[in-house]
């Protein structure tokens, strides 16, 4: 005859288990209608500023178009180029890359891979350490700030210099166009742009620290660019302080 199974006690004294009791109650969590720390919500709060914004720079567009007077140039002469022939403000960056380099880097290559770049960073950088947090930590603003003053610095001096010593001219005839207007240009350019990152490794830096360098050397030679290309560009194209321009050329009048 089979004997009982003896019953366990659910609670033994001498057990090594714990346990936790629990019990369901009518009411609300704590959590409810709050977010993470340090965060607003994107509606309404973020939209209204960011409609203010737009209502400001709409207002400052429409006070500039009133005090400045913008009046419509003669038809255009085919048989007469002007002189400078500039492009919109907005393009002036890259008119400024074309006076460097053959015009496929400069004007194709270049501005494609920026924006693949730019398109690749959340990709490339995913992290979420630090978002939200402008430069992510104090590092990333003296990573910011150091690759900034390096690219306000080198750039116009590049600018400058290949005015003067323009490689693609003195080597012209001397090497194939293909290497002295894309490959030497494209080389420079390119160790002016990895300069600061190669700089950068010798402390290690995370992704977003690159990506950090890498876009700033773009945002601020975008910049630089821009206003050379606006302010230090006369006739011919060729680089004059913008208080000394020949035959009366004024480029604030482009404003």
């Amino acid at each position: 005859m089979a004997e009982p199974i003896p019953e366990k006690e659910p609670f033994p004294k001498d057990g090594v288990k714990t346990y936790n009791l629990v019990e369901v109650v009518r009411g609300r969590t704590t959590m409810i209608e709050k977010g993470p720390d340090n965060t607003i919500f994107s509606f309404p709060i973020v939209a209204i500023l960011e409609l203010i914004l737009a209502l400001g720079m709409s207002a400052a567009l429409f006070i500039f178009s009133m005090l400045k007077n913008a009046p419509l140039e003669d038809v255009a002469n085919p048989l007469v180029t002007t002189d400078p022939a500039k492009a919109p403000w907005y393009f002036m960056g890259l008119q400024e890359m074309l006076e460097h380099a053959h015009p496929t880097l400069s004007g194709v290559i270049l501005p494609g891979l920026m924006v693949v770049f730019v398109a690749l960073i959340p990709y490339l950088d995913n992290s979420r350490d630090g978002s939200g947090r402008w430069f992510t930590s104090e590092r990333g603003k003296r990573i910011t700030l150091f690759t900034s003053l390096y690219t306000m610095i080198v750039m116009p001096a590049y600018i400058v210099l290949d005015n003067l010593f323009p490689p693609r001219e003195l080597l012209r005839g001397v090497l194939p166009d293909m290497v002295a207007q894309a490959v030497i240009p494209a080389a420079i350019m390119g160790v002016i742009v990895l300069l600061p990152v190669l700089f950068l490794l010798r402390w290690k830096p995370n992704a977003r620290e690159v990506m950090m360098t890498l876009f700033t050397v773009l945002f601020v030679s975008a910049v630089i660019f821009t206003l050379s290309g606006f302010f230090f560009r006369g006739p011919g194209f060729k680089l004059y302080w913008p208080w000394n321009m020949p035959n009366g050329y004024n480029p604030l009048n482009n404003l």
